[in-house]
């Protein structure tokens, strides 16, 4: 937030604006949209001048409220906590607001995908092209390519994944896929397992599915109604178009293609509808620090609203390019031409109101906010999915969607709702058109969930819950309360679920079906899809009608479930349950009297410091904001920043209270740091940070996480992270 300077500063509007990042809007982004260039920038000052003081403010008070409960806290430390006694104070401080009347949101203008259907949801960092259009492109995804390549299918000496085709492997897949058929669409007698051909026959006045099926002759399908329409080759079917729960199945087949041919019906693939939104993302996957990187995120949403965005890459000996898929055609059971997207709804994730920027910087020289500047480009990159050629291969509502992380409570909520009107009058685009998805992963905004919500009642589409951030947040805010437990026994801790259950049944009470999504959260390990299956069913049994998946391939496998369950039907069961309790959700996860041993103490340091480790080197060094990284077992977890935010609070939570010293930190960061080398020692690209401890910026950055977080604002790690990446692109530059 202080005064800074850019090298090469374009002046307009009293601004300070980056050259590239000027020439980037003014040469790709604005052409076609109808606004002045001139214009916006003079709107963004006007929004500098007129919403910046709020902004700061609000950030204050997030300081006086933990500042407030932190002298709270540290009276109680060795106690139990009362959580009535506690719900007291949080009112009396004006953390925990009142909550009004009833009421039911009334967002209109929303797309299908995000109103009425149930399915997974991707998040990707926008600074990767490729990455950002396969997850666009990942709204239909080959099951068959899912189960044989992931450990669905068992691992076993029979079924090995080689570098041929295993027809073991693919019997295996075969038989699941029959089974997933069966459950999905049955045959009114037989198995889909017996099916020798597929075949379309008049059923009553309507074109129905049969299959020949075995001793049972030909049969249709039970439920005619699903299906949908097909696509043929003079008489015979190529594909069958078929629809459960809202989502869409085809079954391709083809007797000449080596899978159709080893297949008992000529079945060469069944791909599923499997993404249905995107949340590209310009905050926690991305690694984006100064006006450079930011101009290659514009440019990257800037590409993919209109549609032109291209990625080429080497993959097999081979030169491939990435674009984005068109729209799949069909034809219907009434012979009526059938249209279906080709890509996934996409959201856009901009910053949170704590980032600042000096890409641009205000009259008085000072970074303005950072999400003011994704609101307003973001949103003029959207218009060309509104206005340009391509009108509505995004959005068929005409709606921009703008994820907002990080909001704590309704005063947040509502300035990012005026926020958004103001881009909407500069923009000249109808009141509402901009939507709003509320990322529920602090606890401020849990415990307030409904005023939020009814800050955002006209452009509410979505809430979140997080368990990474809030988690960290918690451990933040109760951080003089006393030690946080392990963080596997955080997990079973009462909050949690009550956390989980009070965002469904808040959600419901308001009126978000048939309007907004209700989701959760991440999973974590993308090479364990054999467990992902076993337990991410829950999400949707919960009641939520997205959660988000590390891959293209994770959302192809975590379709299924929502085929399985009938959200919709789960979401009016769960209304008429009793509530989720604030009791529950103001209970810390602290260790109260208890001592671990120190062989638990160690393996909870070494994991946490690893951890902080082999995701920090590659954010500081390389630039990458989101990857798989090992954890201390070797098993690959998808990590960003709230991973890193929760390891960073737990040692420092560690630290305060005693559990740990300054010392055996430092000592574990230099035995773990060895560790992290020899798990990146085969990428030319990394820089080793046991060689050089004092001169290693991403070592560094580590041990400025651990130690500065009880000083950091709500736990963030930005700060850090952002000035020793800026030291290393510094380094790079020099001569």
């Amino acid at each position: 937030m202080g005064a800074g300077s850019i090298t090469g500063a374009v002046r307009a509007a009293g601004l300070q604006i980056d050259e590239g990042l000027f020439r980037c809007v003014r040469d790709e982004i604005a052409p076609a949209t109808g606004v002045d260039v001139e214009r916006f920038w003079s709107s963004l000052a006007e929004i500098v001048r007129d919403l910046g003081p709020r902004n700061a403010a609000l950030l204050k008070k997030r300081d006086r409220l933990q500042e407030s409960i932190d002298d709270c806290l540290g009276g109680l430390k060795g106690r139990r906590i009362d959580p009535e006694e506690y719900e007291s104070l949080l009112r009396k401080i004006g953390y925990l607001v009142p909550d009004g009347a009833d009421f039911q949101v009334g967002t209109a203008g929303v797309d299908r995908e995000i109103s009425e259907l149930a399915g997974p949801q991707l998040v990707v960092p926008l600074d990767n092209a490729r990455y950002a259009l396969n997850a666009a492109n990942a709204r239909w995804g080959s099951l068959f390519d899912a189960l044989y390549g992931t450990d669905v299918i068992p691992l076993d000496s029979e079924a090995l994944r080689g570098p041929g085709y295993n027809p073991a492997r693919g019997a295996r897949v075969i038989a699941y896929v029959d089974d997933f058929l069966d459950r999905t669409f049955p045959l009114k007698e037989g198995s889909h397992a017996n099916v020798r051909r597929y075949f379309l026959r008049d059923a009553g006045g309507r074109t129905g599915l049969f299959a020949s099926a075995g001793e049972h002759g030909e049969v249709p399908i039970r439920d005619s109604e699903k299906l949908v329409g097909c696509r043929l080759s003079g008489n015979e079917l190529t594909c069958i178009l078929l629809e459960n729960h809202g989502l869409h199945v085809e079954i391709h087949i083809d007797r000449e293609h080596p899978v159709g041919r080893a297949h008992h019906a000529g079945v060469q693939d069944v791909m599923l509808e499997a993404a249905l939104t995107t949340i590209q993302d310009c905050e926690d996957s991305v690694s984006a620090v100064d006006a450079a990187d930011k101009v290659a995120v514009y440019r990257n949403w800037c590409g993919i609203m209109k549609g032109t965005l291209e990625a080429t890459f080497q993959k097999g000996g081979r030169t491939l390019t990435r674009r984005l898929n068109p729209d799949r055609s069909y034809r219907a059971v009434d012979g009526q031409p059938v249209t279906l997207p080709g890509r996934s709804l996409l959201l856009v994730r901009n910053v949170g109101i704590h980032m600042y920027t000096d890409a641009v910087m205000d009259a008085s020289r000072r970074a303005i906010p950072e999400g003011f500047l994704d609101a307003m480009i973001t949103s003029l990159a959207a218009l060309h999915d509104l206005r340009g050629p391509r009108r509505g291969a995004n959005s068929r509502s005409g709606s921009i969607y703008i994820v907002k992380p990080k909001l704590h409570g309704p005063e947040e909520v509502a300035a990012t709702v005026d926020l958004f009107s103001r881009v909407e009058d500069t923009l000249g685009l109808d009141r509402n058109t901009l939507k709003i998805g509320v990322m529920d992963e602090e606890r401020r905004t849990t415990v307030n969930l409904k005023e939020c919500i009814r800050a955002a009642r006209e452009r509410v589409v979505f809430i979140n819950t997080g368990f990474l951030d809030r988690t960290g947040d918690e451990m933040h805010t109760s951080m003089k309360l006393g030690a946080v437990l392990p963080k596997e026994e955080i997990k079973s801790q009462p909050w949690i679920k009550a956390y989980e259950d009070w965002n469904v049944d808040t959600g419901i009470s308001v009126g978000l079906p048939g309007r907004a999504q209700i989701g959760k959260g991440m999973w974590t390990m993308p090479d364990e899809m054999r467990a992902m299956m076993e337990a991410k069913i829950a999400h949707p049994l919960a009641g939520a009608s997205t959660a988000w998946v590390p891959s293209p391939t994770a959302a192809t496998l975590h379709a299924l479930h929502y085929h399985t369950v009938d959200v919709a039907q789960r979401q009016r069961e769960i209304a008429s349950r009793s509530p989720a309790r604030l009791f529950d959700i103001l209970t810390p996860p602290v260790l109260g009297g208890r001592r671990l041993t120190a062989a638990q103490v160690r393996e909870e340091l070494e994991n946490n410091a690893q951890g902080v480790l082999g995701y920090v080197v590659r954010w500081v060094e390389m630039g990458i904001g989101c990857s798989k990284v090992p954890n201390i077992r070797d098993v690959a977890l998808m990590e960003d920043r709230a991973t890193l935010r929760i390891s960073s609070q737990h040692i420092a939570s560690w630290l305060r209270h005693s559990v740990v010293t300054r010392d055996q930190v430092e000592e574990t960061f230099k035995r773990m740091a060895v560790v992290v080398d020899r798990q990146n020692s085969a990428d030319p690209r990394y820089q080793p940070m046991a060689t050089d401890f004092p001169g290693s910026p991403a070592f560094k950055a580590a041990l400025d996480l651990v130690f500065t977080a009880e000083a950091s604002a709500n736990g963030y790690t930005e700060e850090v992270l952002h000035a020793r990446r800026k030291e290393v692109k510094s380094r790079e530059r020099s001569p």
